[in-house]
């Protein structure tokens, strides 16, 4: 497929993502503004994780797998932004070049993996003194709206800090009189939290970016990558992915909403709230996430439910003898669900040899 074929798998149907993680010893997503500790409710207790943190985490996976991007993180040349863009245009070098492309933003487009995804505010700097910057801006619109979205999840169970982490002492020696000293580092961690994304891709809005069939599929491996691949630096890991459901609609302009508030845990199965400590302590009941995909396929609405889950979760659900996420495809489909059970690295090897 050529750069600016992007209409030739064009996205006809809405999807509704539920992706769930955990995070063991970790802080998942720190607080800039509160000495990066981890974002916990002060009310319920509960910790949280910003879309804009797990679309960070998409972001890096999509340039580990060779796909540009134009938001990179700070320190990648973000000084001077419509340097970023040009970055995806390898073969512009002066004001000629860039009035040679006839349709500037399809280009971009072709070449900016996340805005397709994700949109972006260009927000390109005011004056930067240079002739190429400045037609950059004047021919790039300002701001895309993604198709792919996603709300931050709270995590199901009230959270613990690792208080025998905040501080911890790291012995040294000095060079000149070998003796030992410390240092106080600050590490804040929570002991577990389990967190349930809710996703939502707009087949309208894909139009607007370009976004392809190709693309949304890549979601079914990226997510679950992203938390295998981009989560280990030392206050990140511990973090995996657990359950990844994508309902994929046959009606135009369908979906259920907050499909994640139908898991809930199974309180009977789990240990209680302040003594979770892994995935070995925590059960999810699922029985109305399948009832409610079960009922929008008998109403006709539904196209099919791609599904991948970890054997190391457990999972309830009246009716029906699962005992672990990765077994849900099959239930959905005694149900007479139409599904798509795949395995995250099977699948991924095949996008990529269809690219």
């Amino acid at each position: 497929m050529s750069q600016t074929d992007t209409d030739a798998d064009s996205v006809t149907n809405r999807s509704e993502i539920v992706f769930v993680t955990d995070a063991q010893d970790s802080n998942p997503n720190g607080n800039p503004m509160g000495e990066n500790r981890p974002r916990i409710d002060p009310v319920t207790q509960q910790a949280a994780i910003t879309d804009v943190r797990l679309k960070r985490y998409l972001r890096d996976q999509l340039r580990a797998d060779d796909h540009p991007i134009f938001v990179k993180r700070t320190g990648d040349g973000a000084e001077i932004r419509a340097a970023l863009a040009l970055d995806l245009f390898e073969d512009v070098e002066s004001v000629e070049d860039l009035d040679e492309i006839d349709d500037i933003e399809r280009e971009f487009l072709a070449r900016a993996t996340d805005i397709r995804y994700f949109g972006a505010t260009l927000s390109f700097n005011a004056d930067t003194g240079e002739e190429l910057y400045e037609a950059v801006k004047e021919r790039f619109p300002s701001q895309f709206t993604g198709p792919v979205q996603f709300s931050p999840a709270r995590s199901l169970n009230v959270v613990e800090t690792n208080e025998e982490t905040s501080m911890l002492t790291s012995v040294i020696a000095t060079q000149d009189e070998k003796e030992q000293g410390g240092f106080g580092l600050d590490d804040h961690r929570i002991k577990y939290g389990i967190f349930p994304f809710h996703g939502l891709v707009d087949e309208h809005g894909a139009s607007d970016t370009h976004l392809r069939a190709a693309d949304v599929e890549r979601l079914d491996t990226l997510c679950w990558r992203a938390l295998k691949n981009q989560t280990i630096s030392r206050s990140k890991i511990g973090q995996e992915p657990r359950l990844y459901v994508r309902a994929e609609y046959s009606t135009d302009g369908f979906h259920v909403g907050d499909l994640h508030n139908d898991i809930e845990l199974d309180e009977a199965r789990s240990e209680p709230d302040g003594e979770m400590r892994s995935v070995r302590d925590v059960c999810l009941d699922v029985t109305r996430l399948l009832e409610t995909l079960t009922s929008v396929a008998e109403d006709g609405h539904l196209e099919t439910v791609h599904v991948t889950g970890s054997d190391r979760l457990a999972v309830t659900c009246d009716g029906a003898e699962i005992e672990t996420a990765d077994e849900i495809a099959d239930a959905l489909e005694v149900r007479e669900v139409p599904v798509d059970g795949f395995d995250v690295y099977e699948k991924f090897n095949e996008t990529v040899a269809a690219e």
